[in-house]
């Protein structure tokens, strides 16, 4: 069926609209025009805490009867880098050959194109009687604390529930239908900082260097695996993300020392079971060492549910393919969803998310919204 929305136009025209978190240089503009000329209502929802930036989301919805099914998903994108390796400009949604080329284009504004053009078809045959929402949120690439958590705040303070979400964020890992998200490791980051008493190199024994024992923390903490896995996950992992001692100088021992580490890790663990593990090795180095950490999601599982089964159905329907249900990758705004309705992710095929010449093949977006399109059909009939 076609569609007056073509998903590759709105996704170009959200995709040259820089939006960098925390920025949205008109990306929710482009969008909430194009769901307005559909009859949503829409709702802006800035917000910001203290010490953070402000960032901008929109909540939009159609019907007021009914379940309430709801697209989630985020337009804001990370940097492009270093711009000179792009054979395109990152923002000009360029097309090559059939391709759409630039930041954003599978990691999700081609997503939410999908959204609004399945929708669009949908309505077209559809009761009015039928809810249909768009969770939309600026702070996903971010840290993830203006955004969708306090957007389903504002929900639940309006008495407004959600009845099924469907995030959109590349899921598929080569072909489009491979897997749908149905779970998510968790995600930790800790800060080390371990402090000496600073010196001249030339004699070591005035001075504390505390460079070898954040060494050895780092070593300790590298060299245990966390787990071997669970049934529904792979293994957790902890990565070392920077380690930084500010010294400029070539004959200074310095009196700080700091490194960064995240752990992704699987329902073997929570944030405080890590946090105790962190700062039992931490106690064990001599010194003064401090540990600062944040957890940004639990790990997470909705066994396949009969929504799962919907999206699952819809996707072989339309590409002749039974997706696998999975919990790789990491993390997504599924984590504050799943408290609130079944939950699951589907969307585009995620190889270039955050490189460089970011892609997506055009017939991919025409073939995503169709599987869009048959996932409300089904949820709606059922």
């Amino acid at each position: 069926m076609s569609s007056a929305i073509d998903p590759v136009e709105l996704a170009a025209a959200m995709m040259r609209r820089p939006s960098v978190t925390p920025a949205d240089a008109g990306a929710l503009d482009v969008l909430q025009q194009a769901l307005e000329n559909l009859g949503f209502t829409c709702h802006r929802l800035p917000f910001a805490e203290v010490g953070t930036e402000e960032v901008d989301n929109l909540y939009a919805r159609r019907g007021t009867t009914g379940r309430n099914f709801c697209f989630a998903g985020h337009t804001d994108v990370v940097p492009p880098g270093d711009v000179s390796a792009w054979s395109v400009d990152p923002f000009e949604a360029a097309q090559k050959d059939g391709v759409l080329i630039g930041r954003g284009a599978c990691d999700m504004k081609g997503a939410i194109a999908c959204f609004v053009s399945a929708t669009e078809r949908f309505l077209a045959s559809a009761s009015d009687e039928h809810s249909i929402s768009l969770l939309i949120t600026g702070d996903e690439e971010g840290p993830a604390v203006n955004g969708t958590r306090k957007v389903l705040d504002w929900l639940k303070e309006r008495g407004e529930t959600l009845d099924a979400c469907l995030v959109g964020e590349p899921t598929n890992p080569t072909a489009l239908g491979e897997m749908i998200k149905v779970g998510r490791r968790g995600s930790l980051n800790a800060r080390i900082t371990v402090r000496g008493t600073q010196g001249h190199s030339a004699y070591p024994h005035l001075a504390d260097n505390p460079i070898g024992r954040l060494v050895g923390i780092l070593h300790q903490l590298n060299s245990t695996p966390l787990d071997e896995g669970s049934e529904h996950f792979q293994p957790s992992t902890l990565v070392t993300t920077t380690f930084d001692v500010g010294n400029p100088a070539t004959n200074v021992i310095p009196a700080e020392a700091v490194a960064a580490v995240n752990i992704r890790f699987n329902d073997h663990h929570t944030g405080a079971s890590l946090t105790e593990h962190l700062q039992k090795v931490c106690d064990e180095a001599d010194g003064d060492v401090d540990l600062a950490v944040t957890v940004s999601g639990e790990s997470f599982l909705r066994e396949p549910d009969e929504f799962a089964v919907v999206i699952a159905d819809a996707a072989e329907g339309v590409l002749g393919i039974r997706p696998e249900y999975s919990t790789t990758g990491g993390t997504s705004d599924a984590r504050f969803i799943k408290d609130h309705c079944p939950v699951a992710e589907f969307g585009l095929i995620g190889q270039t998310m955050h490189k460089v010449d970011e892609r997506i093949a055009v017939e991919e977006l025409h073939r995503l919204t169709d599987v869009y399109q048959a996932v409300l059909e089904r949820y709606f009939a059922a």
